[in-house]
């Protein structure tokens, strides 16, 4: 039993390491190829990295990333591929703001109806995805796209009319409002590194959650044995469309949580510069993190290190995008790395069996001889 549970870190350890030396390798190759130092960038890097408030910024963005890759691996463990998750988020976050900007209360009830309003609008808009799924069929692949887009222009539409759009004060930017100081969540201060937004804490936290819900409830059981096989599931009681159904509903809201570092940390209010493309990078790190809340907290720190500690590059002459290129081919690599480690995985399972079968006849033979 020990021998196999050493076996099953291994190959899980495996993939992404594999996918990391193939990304590293091919980025050095694409510098290599345009006449660039392969490696002088990652030292480059590394060295940013080492500065208090680089740390900060990447520990902050960690934080979204998480939220973020989170609500993608809900819908992974389930075979369900939210690509909705940044429409969800930036819905989310935009009427959190309103709702925010529009309410005073005590600080802790302030901040929890900010909350709360974000999550119910990020499983609305991705409820509206599962409920096409259960009842109509619809590919939550196509759907979440659309609604992606129909996000982005409600979103557009919102700010840009005169009854939500508000324009501060020395700003050209629309926005939806300032939230009074009783909705910001406490931050934790480093001297002169920054602030860590006190939310980020929350994130990690919502790891463990999420951990414990999935491997020590009946729930987290049913939704695992629903995403390996509906008909499996259904055989033993589950109702496969309830739980693909309740599935998105939680993708959806910890989407919407996905905002929450940012707007009560940092901005306090939602406009059109609002970060985009969360979802899409929370795509990769769940990946990147096989869905297992410790592997993803790894890859949301690696992530958000290639996007703070890139900012250096371009005082040294090197484009900040070869970060945004090294991400892309770990999405390449995490996926061909994958199905290698599978393969093998399938070939050394077998080989064991064979193995085991070999030896208990073996045994039988001697006893039959003795």
């Amino acid at each position: 039993m020990k021998k196999f549970d050493k076996d099953r870190l291994i190959l899980g350890l495996a993939g992404p390491v594999l996918a990391l030396v193939v990304a590293i390798a091919l980025t050095s190759v694409v510098l290599l190829a345009s006449g660039r130092d392969p490696f002088e960038p990652y030292k480059l890097m590394v060295e940013s990295a080492q500065y208090a408030d680089i740390q900060v910024l990447i520990l902050n963005q960690a934080g979204t990333y998480y939220l973020a890759a989170l609500a993608v691996a809900v819908g992974f463990r389930m075979n369900l591929f939210n690509i909705g998750v940044d429409g969800q988020y930036r819905l989310a976050a935009m009427m959190a703001a309103l709702v925010g900007a529009a309410v005073e209360l005590p600080g802790p009830l302030h901040i929890a109806l900010i909350v709360l309003v974000a999550m119910l609008t990020g499983a609305f808009w991705a409820g509206i995805a599962g409920v096409l799924k259960t009842l109509r069929g619809v590919s939550e692949v196509v759907s979440t796209i659309m609604l992606n887009a129909i996000a982005t222009s409600l979103i557009a539409w919102l700010i840009l009319t005169d009854n939500f759009g508000v324009q501060l004060e020395g700003s050209n930017d629309l926005t939806t409002g300032e939230i009074a100081e009783s909705g910001w969540f406490p931050s934790v201060t480093l001297g002169d590194g920054g602030e860590i937004y006190g939310f980020t804490f929350v994130a990690f936290a919502l790891g463990i959650v999420y951990w414990f819900v999935l491997n020590r409830t009946r729930f987290g059981f049913d939704l695992r044995a629903t995403g390996a096989s509906e008909s499996a599931a259904a055989a033993s009681g589950v109702d496969a469309k309830k739980m693909i159904l309740t599935a998105m509903l939680i993708s959806g809201a910890v989407a919407g949580l996905a905002g929450m570092p940012t707007l009560l940390g940092d901005t306090h209010t939602y406009s059109l510069s609002f970060p985009t493309g969360i979802g899409f990078t929370g795509i990769t790190i769940a990946l990147l993190g096989r869905n297992n809340p410790v592997g993803i907290f790894f890859s949301a720190l690696l992530i958000a290190f290639l996007d703070k500690a890139s900012s250096a590059l371009d005082q040294y002459g090197y484009e900040k995008e070869i970060a945004t290129i090294m991400q892309g081919l770990i999405v390449i690599a995490v996926v061909v790395s994958y199905e290698l480690v599978r393969r093998y995985g399938l070939r050394r399972q077998q080989q064991k069996v064979g193995e085991e079968l070999a030896a208990a006849a073996r045994k039988n033979r001697e006893e039959v001889a003795a």
